[in-house]
């Protein structure tokens, strides 16, 4: 079996590189460049979920990062079970052939409780006073403390927020050294995120957004050499490709102003209540799930969706077949943005009335994605001595609210979910077996099927057979 490594540059599209990443171009012109054709939705669950089964999200049931948990009346992003995909994974198949086949899976999404034999994923801590601490979830359990001691506490703070910057990203690949070093795993699968933050907050200017190229391409190119000093084949891949939005559409406001939309009141402040709304929309990044509770309101809800500018196109229960999204966890519709707009959870009429969790980083209580918490609040005066002084009561045991995210989606000038323009604008996907890769184009399906391939594994029936 021949060792693999799979390296996710999130956000990486063909357009991007070039003179700001050298490294990465070298080792391009010496292998194959092939465009990926997206998965809709373009985001990251959907997209890894369907490299790694070789289904797309109507099989294996990862409609977005995010859904309407209809038995609880919830909406929930960025659920970490491995539980929720419903299709066989790629170590699983390789496993099926050869029960001495071993993975770690170093930052993927889904990454706990799955039958991989190592794994490191985010997962903080959350004392009763309120705090929120850095940590990792890991398999086996004693990674947690091996690779903190070696490493530091992961940056969590570095990972997603106004402060995201290369840190977590490098803690990431030298972790994934470190596994190979120890434990020399057949295929290791690798998530680098840095380009992901600048892309959201300026849009896909290599101009604005150069230093952060050279930083993550200093981040492969030491990846790159460590893996093949050790005899692996490297695949170097993306997700998606950001496009540049200036258009935020407030799907929920237009569903309220129609009195579709619940809320109820605490404190002066409104939230979001799924379960007696009338009609309601799940927004992530350039898509989102409706869903119409009572299905008297399907035809208006369908109308006011038509008439709602920045919206490309609708998805019913003809037509997401046709876009592979015919799944019980996907909305009654689909909408899907046109490549200059996006979608916030924004549902709120008044900015007081706005939830507390709202201007602060809080990936799990918001019903829908927010990559306004990618800003500091550019109106709040004085913002490091309050950023200070919140620290330090965290730092003393108090409870404390980070409450400096602006509620201004158009400071957001980059997104992702829908079908991109062009190919040059999409993911990529980058390896030195030419003779694997061997079209322009690939099939989001067919990732599945290289990697077993590069593992010296050939796909036959939907399964692993060892090549001879």
């Amino acid at each position: 079996m021949n060792k693999t490594v799979v390296i996710n540059v999130v956000g990486l599209s063909p357009m991007l590189l070039g003179k700001h990443t050298p490294m990465l171009s070298r080792w391009a012109e010496q292998g194959k460049l092939a465009t990926i054709e997206p998965v809709l939705p373009a985001v990251t669950c959907s997209v890894q979920t369907t490299y790694l089964t070789g289904k797309m999200p109507q099989e294996h049931g990862i409609v977005g990062n995010g859904w309407y948990f209809q038995d609880q009346c919830e909406t929930k992003f960025w659920r970490q079970s491995n539980k929720l995909v419903q299709s066989p994974k790629v170590w699983e198949m390789a496993r099926e052939f050869d029960s001495s086949f071993t993975c770690a899976n170093m930052f993927w999404w889904y990454n706990m409780y799955s039958s991989v034999n190592y794994s490191v994923t985010p997962r903080p801590m959350y004392p009763a006073d309120g705090r929120k601490i850095p940590d990792v979830y890991t398999q086996p359990s004693q990674f947690r403390n091996q690779l903190q001691a070696k490493f530091g506490q992961f940056p969590l703070f570095n990972f997603w927020g106004p402060t995201a910057s290369i840190k977590a990203t490098e803690w990431i690949a030298n972790s994934s050294k470190w596994v190979e070093e120890n434990y020399s795993p057949n295929l290791t699968l690798i998530y680098l995120p840095h380009l992901d933050y600048c892309l959201q907050k300026f849009g896909p200017d290599e101009n604005k957004i150069a230093k952060e190229l050279h930083e993550i391409d200093t981040v492969c190119g030491d990846l790159i050499n460590f893996y093949e000093q050790r005899g692996a084949s490297v695949i170097l891949l993306s997700e998606y490709g950001i496009t540049p939005v200036s258009q935020p559409i407030h799907i929920n406001r237009v569903l309220r102003s129609k009195g579709l939309l619940a809320f109820r009141e605490e404190e002066g402040r409104e939230l979001l209540d799924a379960g007696a709304s009338k009609a309601f929309a799940v927004a992530d990044h350039q898509i989102a799930h409706v869903y119409v509770n009572d299905p008297e309101y399907i035809p208006q809800v369908r109308n006011l969706l038509e008439e709602t500018e920045g919206i490309d196109y609708i998805l019913d229960e003809t037509s997401k077949s046709n876009y592979h999204l015919n799944h019980s966890r996907s909305g009654t519709f689909v909408a899907v943005a046109k490549p200059d707009a996006w979608f916030t959870y924004y549902y709120w009429l008044d900015d007081k009335r706005a939830p507390d969790f709202a201007r602060t980083v809080d990936i799990h209580r918001k019903p829908g994605y927010d990559p306004v918490e990618l800003f500091v609040d550019p109106q709040l005066k004085f913002s490091k001595l309050k950023i200070g002084l919140t620290l330090l009561k965290k730092k003393l045991g108090f409870r404390y609210l980070m409450d400096v995210i602006p509620l201004d989606a158009s400071l957001v000038k980059g997104s992702h979910g829908c079908i991109p323009p062009t190919p040059d604008m999409g993911p990529l996907l980058i390896s030195k077996k030419t003779d694997l890769v061997n079209s322009e184009s690939i099939k989001p399906t067919d990732v599945c099927r290289l990697i077993l391939q590069h593992l010296e594994l050939n796909q036959v029936n939907g399964f692993a057979e060892v090549k001879s």
